[in-house]
């Protein structure tokens, strides 16, 4: 097998140094939904009383303000509002948002604009609005298109609903991606198909498709549902949906996310190539880098708090904490390696700070053990690499 060699050689010190910074994205967090989802481990609570957005969207921009010196001049490439279920708010509020979101930061002119959005809380109208405010691309958690699956799930919506939220958001916005789950509790391999093949039909040119897995600390981990499908039922599943999108011409192109040519999300391609972002809102994660450092940011996770905090003394809500030299390329491996076409090499260099021959040991093991591709010029897995990910990952960890 030919060996991946590097020129590079091992400094004295491998405390991280950029020599330039990566591109930079905002994600904001909206925290309520209509109901909670048993299989949902997101920060995201019930909505139990009229929500008070203008509240919240005067909180999320002191935040934002109050990140500013931590990324100043920066341009700001996506944005990305989840939740929760953000279309709950009114177009309006996110107006709003917007307008102060573009007074205070470098938002590039044609910055990817993504609304996460819930069937069950579609109505063409305030859509439209959410379009106008500025919003140009649309993710809809559709999940399946059978109804009696759905129950099971927990969503609010049915499959009319699902259908008629996808044909209107395709005419009022550029792009359109749906999530859909499989391994369903109870489901066959005709019915998985069946709801690839209506995703499909309905002409997205994104879909996200994902295994049903048990979180723990959810309701479904805590009493999983009936007949959940065993690992090689999953496996049959999992290639019947696969196989589906790829010969309706969608590249698979991270491990969950399959696209046409050019319509890959930008925003979680920037999470994925290691890329920065600005976290906002209860909960919310973030990363930025600095010539010397890069940092993990976290949100008080319970929106009273957060409110709160933004109210009186916004640092309070915000935690930093600087990724060690040791713990990085694992960092960046858990992220680049998702993707079917990887990075190029120079890119671990670039955005960790550290040489390449820092983790040359565990790149020979995993191009060895036929998971990482043999060419020098790129961090990528191979097939098998992808199916054992986990695999390729651990040879990352404390290297």
């Amino acid at each position: 097998m030919p060996e991946f060699s590097v020129s590079l050689q091992t400094p004295q010190s491998h405390s991280p140094h950029l020599s330039s910074l990566p591109p930079l994205s905002l994600y904001i967090h909206i925290p309520w939904c209509v109901r909670k989802c048993p299989y949902c481990d997101f920060n995201s609570h019930q909505l139990k009383q009229e929500l008070d957005e203008q509240a919240y969207i005067a909180a999320l921009l002191t935040d934002l303000e109050t990140e500013l010196p931590y990324f100043w001049g920066r341009p700001v490439h996506t944005i990305f509002i989840g939740g929760g279920t953000p279309s709950l708010l009114s177009a309006a509020a996110f107006e709003k948002l917007l307008s102060g979101i573009r007074a205070r930061v470098n938002l590039l002119p044609a910055a990817e604009i993504t609304l996460e959005a819930n069937p069950g809380t579609f109505e063409r109208n305030r859509f439209a609005a959410f379009a106008a405010a500025g919003i140009n691309r649309l993710s809809i958690g559709v999940q399946s298109f059978a109804d009696d699956k759905l129950a099971t799930l927990g969503r609010i919506h049915n499959r009319d609903e699902a259908l008629s939220a996808i044909e209107s958001g395709l005419t009022l916005f550029p792009k359109v991606n749906i999530d859909l789950m499989y391994a369903l509790p109870g489901q066959t391999v005709t019915q998985a198909q069946e709801d690839i093949r209506i995703a499909i039909a309905t002409g997205v040119q994104h879909i996200s498709a994902y295994q049903l897995t048990l979180e723990p600390n959810t309701p479904f981990a805590h009493t999983p549902p009936p007949q959940l499908p065993d690992d090689d039922h999953i496996a049959d599943i999992e290639e019947t949906v696969h196989t589906a999108l790829h010969q309706a011409g969608f590249t698979h192109y991270e491990t969950s996310a399959f696209a046409q040519p050019q319509q890959e999300c930008q925003h979680n391609l920037n999470y994925w190539q290691f890329g920065d972002y600005i976290g906002i809102g209860a909960g919310a994660h973030g990363k930025i880098s600095t010539a010397q450092a890069i940092e993990r940011t976290t949100r008080s996770r319970h929106p009273k708090d957060y409110l709160q905090a933004m109210q009186q003394q916004p640092q309070r809500a915000i935690t930093r904490q600087q990724i060690s030299a040791q713990d990085l390329p694992f960092e960046f491996m858990l992220n680049v390696l998702r993707l079917t076409a990887g990075v190029p090499s120079a890119w671990f260099s670039e955005r960790t700070g550290l040489p390449l021959a820092s983790i040359q040991h565990a790149i020979t093991q995993a191009v060895e053990h036929g998971l990482l591709d043999a060419n020098p010029v790129y961090l990528r897995p191979t097939p098998l690499g992808r199916s054992f990910l986990n695999d390729l990952l651990a040879l990352f960890l404390k290297t």
